[in-house]
């Protein structure tokens, strides 16, 4: 027997594989006021000739202030492949996604580190027969930006990640994640409360007074949130059960960004599943 439903059913993005997921922006481009000189052009030119040959390992080599990280840009614009640039550690890790950012103004140039600002893992002194509970302190802007790398990976072609070895630890799958973002766009119906259990299922909070990232707030038939990887929140204004507008705006004077016709809202944690699982 079939029930009729008053609205239609609200529910995650439809499948789509992980290469099939239409991404937006367009080729890496260097813009700097310097071109590559001395032992630069040769190097690009090796580096390049190398990896297209397929080689794995090729090691860049050369003592400080001799131009690495423009050599690195430079060669990112040859060979237009989105790109994971691994550092030693945090500071250097972010003295390179600033020196990218630079040279790749219009690309999406992320910084992926460990968001612990303090870790004391669980231990057991014997001696003194002490136990010692685990604490740890997370920095939120730092958790803010591994979503943003994780995020322009599905959605944007042009993608440097600079990471540190945090890179290396699974955050489960590519395609998980993706099924489970929510996609909106202008004049698609979408009963607002399914909106609303929607958000809640992929661990966004609803908190109507404090309006912070990985939380959303209703206002009649006004829905925002502020996406756990974005600085600017996102509000989503209703017609009775269709998105008639689709706005990007500062959080905390709401001031109006820009208007946009679609997008597309990433789970608030990388650890999410679907129900089978």
């Amino acid at each position: 027997m079939a029930f009729a439903t008053e609205h239609p059913v609200v529910a995650h993005s439809e499948y789509r594989a992980v290469d099939e997921v239409v991404r937006v922006g367009g080729d890496f481009e260097v813009v700097s006021p310097h071109n590559p000189a001395g032992d630069q052009p040769a190097a690009i030119d090796d580096l390049e000739r190398r990896i297209k040959a397929g080689e794995r390992d090729v090691v860049l080599l050369g003592a400080t202030g001799t131009g690495k990280s423009a050599t690195t840009a430079w060669l990112i614009e040859r060979l237009q492949r989105p790109t994971l640039v691994m550092a030693p550690n945090k500071t250097l890790a972010a003295q390179l996604a600033n020196e990218l950012r630079e040279m790749l103004p219009h690309n999406a140039v992320e910084y992926f580190v460990s968001y612990y600002d303090y870790y004391q893992p669980e231990a057991y002194i014997a001696q003194t027969d002490t136990y010692i509970e685990k604490d740890s302190s997370i920095n939120d802007d730092v958790e803010r930006l591994r979503h943003s790398a994780t995020s322009s990976l599905l959605s944007r072609r042009d993608v440097v990640v600079v990471a540190s070895v945090s890179c290396i630890y699974g955050l489960g799958t590519p395609q998980s994640y993706l099924d489970r973002s929510v996609e909106l766009q202008v004049g698609t119906e979408v009963p607002r409360d399914g909106l609303l259990r929607l958000l809640v299922d992929v661990q966004y909070t609803r908190n109507d007074l404090s309006f912070t990232r990985g939380s959303f707030r209703v206002r009649g038939d006004t829905v925002e949130i502020i996406p756990s990887y974005e600085e600017l929140a996102v509000r989503i204004e209703f017609f009775g059960d269709e998105i008639e507008a689709l706005y990007y705006l500062h959080p905390l004077t709401g001031d109006v960004v820009r208007q946009v016709d679609s997008l597309r809202i990433f789970p608030a944690t990388h650890y999410v599943a679907g129900p089978e699982r």
